[in-house]
C-alpha cells in the first residue's frame, strides 16, 4: 500500500512536467502553421475552397435525390440503343409525339393541360428527351438533334409506330425537324413552337454552355450551378413565360428535378449545340414537304421570332406561320388552345 502511495505521489508530481513539455512542443508546431499559413495564404483559401465544394457537392447530390424521390416516373421506360429513355402515353388515336425543349420535361406538357388535351383525339407519345426528367444520357454520345431523332425513331419503332405527327418546343422544335428530315416517312405533319432554326450569336448560349466543359463543367454542376439556377430561377421563369405571368398550373413542374445535377449537364450540353446545329440544318429546311405550322408568341424575350419563325416559315413553302398575340417563349403554358390548334390544322392538311 505503501508503495502505491508513493506511486501515485511520484505520477502527480510528474504530470504537470510533463503536461509543461507536451505543450512547450505542441506550441512551436502551432507557431509554425501559422507561418506557413501566412506564408502560403492561396494554399489555405484552396483548401477551405475545396471544403466548401465538397460539402456543396453532398448538399446537391442529396437534393437531387430527394427530388426524384419526391417526383418518380409517372411513365413508363424502354431500353432503347443502350438508353432508358421515360414516357408517357395518353389517348388513342393518329399517334401525335411530343418533344420539350431545353431544360424541361414532360411534366411541363402535363402541366400545361397539353397531354390532356390532345388525349381526347390523339395517341399522345411525350418522351423525356436523354437526360431530362427519369431519361438516360449516356456520355459517350453527343447528343445532337439527329442523334436524339434517331433514338426517338427507334422507340416509335417500339411502340409500333410508323406515323405519327410531331410537336417540337425550343429546342425539342430541332429534334422535330432532325426526325423529319432524316426519317420523312415516319413524319405526318409537325408543329414547331418558338424554335431556334438560324445561326445567331447568342452571349446567354455561351454562359449556358460552361457546365458542359469536361472536368471544370463536371465540378460547376455537382457545385454552384445548382445554387445559382435556383437563385436564377425567378428570373429565368419571367424571361420564358413574359410578358404573361406564370401560370399557376406551371406549379405542377418540379423546379428541383431541372436543378439536379445531371439535368444542369444536358441542359448546358445541348446550350453549347444549339448554334452549331441551327448553322448545319439551315440549308436544309427547303427539303421538308409535310404540313408544318410555326407557332411563335409575339413577345418571345428568349428568340427573335422574325429572324427564326417567320425567317423558317419563308423558306418552306407549305409552311403556316401563326403568331401568338401577347405570348412569350412558353406559348404552349400560356397559349394552350392555339397550340392545340395547330396540331389540329396540321392533322387536317395531313
Amino acid at each position: 500500500m505503501t508503495a502505491a502511495r508513493t506511486a501515485t505521489r511520484t505520477l502527480a508530481a510528474s504530470t504537470p512536467s510533463l503536461l509543461a513539455s507536451r505543450s512547450a512542443s505542441i506550441a512551436p508546431m502551432a507557431r509554425r502553421g501559422l507561418r506557413r499559413a501566412k506564408a502560403h495564404p492561396f494554399l489555405l483559401a484552396a483548401a477551405a475552397a475545396t471544403a466548401v465544394l465538397a460539402v456543396t457537392a453532398l448538399v446537391n447530390r442529396r437534393l437531387a435525390k430527394s427530388a426524384e424521390q419526391a417526383n418518380p416516373p409517372a411513365g413508363r421506360f424502354l431500353d432503347v440503343d443502350g438508353v432508358r429513355l421515360h414516357y408517357v402515353e395518353r389517348g388513342t388515336g393518329v399517334p401525335l409525339v411530343l418533344l420539350h425543349g431545353n431544360g424541361s420535361m414532360i411534366q411541363d406538357f402535363a402541366s400545361s393541360g397539353l397531354i390532356d388535351l390532345a388525349a381526347q383525339n390523339y395517341r399522345v407519345i411525350a418522351f423525356d428527351r436523354p437526360g431530362f426528367g427519369d431519361s438516360d444520357r449516356p456520355r459517350n454520345v453527343v447528343w445532337t438533334p439527329t442523334a436524339q431523332a434517331r433514338l426517338i425513331k427507334s422507340a416509335l419503332e417500339r411502340l409500333g409506330v410508323s406515323e405519327a405527327f410531331v410537336l417540337g418546343h425550343s429546342w425539342g422544335a430541332s429534334v422535330a425537324v432532325a426526325l423529319a428530315l432524316e426519317h420523312p416517312a415516319m413524319v405526318k405533319g409537325m408543329v414547331l413552337a418558338s424554335g431556334y432554326y438560324y445561326p445567331t450569336f447568342r452571349s446567354d448560349v455561351v454562359a449556358g454552355s460552361a457546365p458542359a466543359i469536361p472536368l471544370l463543367g463536371d465540378i460547376l454542376r455537382y457545385t454552384i450551378s445548382p445554387l445559382i439556377s435556383r437563385m436564377m430561377w425567378p428570373l429565368l421563369m419571367a424571361k420564358l413565360f413574359g410578358p404573361r405571368s406564370v401560370p399557376a398550373k406551371f406549379a405542377g413542374f418540379p423546379k428541383e428535378m431541372a436543378v439536379r445535377p445531371s439535368q444542369i449537364r444536358a441542359s448546358a450540353a445541348e446550350a453549347a449545340l444549339m448554334i452549331p446545329d441551327a448553322f448545319r440544318f439551315r440549308r436544309a429546311y427547303g427539303e421538308l414537304k409535310m404540313p408544318i405550322v410555326i407557332v411563335a408568341g409575339d413577345q418571345d424575350r428568349l428568340i427573335d421570332i422574325e429572324a427564326q419563325s417567320r425567317r423558317l416559315h419563308h423558306d418552306v413553302s407549305q409552311s403556316t406561320f401563326r403568331r401568338v398575340r401577347g405570348a412569350g417563349h412558353m406559348v404552349h403554358q400560356t397559349a394552350t388552345e392555339a397550340v392545340m390548334s395547330s396540331i389540329d390544322e396540321v392533322a387536317a392538311a395531313a
